[in-house]
């Protein structure tokens, strides 16, 4: 602990636990929570890419991916398209309705962390997530999000995974709102 202002780690800890839970909140319409919204924002803004691409891009595994992408398609959210240059390769991109999810999404999840920062004024809000994005490497928008993840130097040796808290979603949401596509509440 240290003496100018608390112990940096619980701080950081209880901020993300806060961001976390705001956020699965949010876009707990979408199949398979914050995976799949992650998915649909990257298909919706960039260039579509395949799915072996957006594993890597998204630091998810290939097989899990194929699931992901299934429920996006199943619900009318993203298509695979064929490569116009490799017909053997198919590209994921947004429909229509994945569009219009994604711009809904996207305001709910602003909106949610705009809660979990309700305690900063707008510019002291302005102020950390800049010194959050010095501080990490975080990348600007539209570039390789896991570079910082496979750049970011290991734990110590004496951490293991066993010693890292996991974090249980909870039930499903019972708060009445519309779901943005029926059924989606899945993990």
């Amino acid at each position: 602990m240290t003496t100018s202002g608390g112990d940096l780690g619980w701080q950081l800890g209880t901020l993300l636990g806060r961001w976390r839970a705001a956020v699965e909140h949010a876009v707990a319409d979408v199949p398979s929570g914050p995976r799949g919204w992650h998915v649909l924002a990257a298909v919706v803004e960039g260039v579509p890419p395949t799915q072996a691409a957006l594993a890597a891009r998204l630091g998810i595994d290939r097989t899990v991916m194929t699931y992901l992408v299934d429920k996006l398609v199943g619900c009318g959210l993203v298509e695979r398209r064929p490569d116009p240059a490799d017909r053997r390769v198919r590209r994921i991109a947004p429909t229509d309705a994945g569009r219009a999810a994604h711009t809904d999404l996207a305001a709910r999840v602003t909106a949610a962390e705009d809660d979990v920062l309700a305690g900063l004024e707008p510019a002291e809000r302005t102020v950390l997530r800049g010194l959050l994005t010095r501080l990490t490497g975080a990348p600007a928008h539209g570039e390789d999000v896991c570079r910082v993840v496979r750049e970011a130097p290991a734990p110590p040796a004496d951490v293991q995974p066993a010693d890292v808290p996991q974090v249980d979603a909870g039930p499903p949401r019972t708060d009445g709102r519309p779901a943005l596509v029926a059924g989606a509440v899945d993990a």
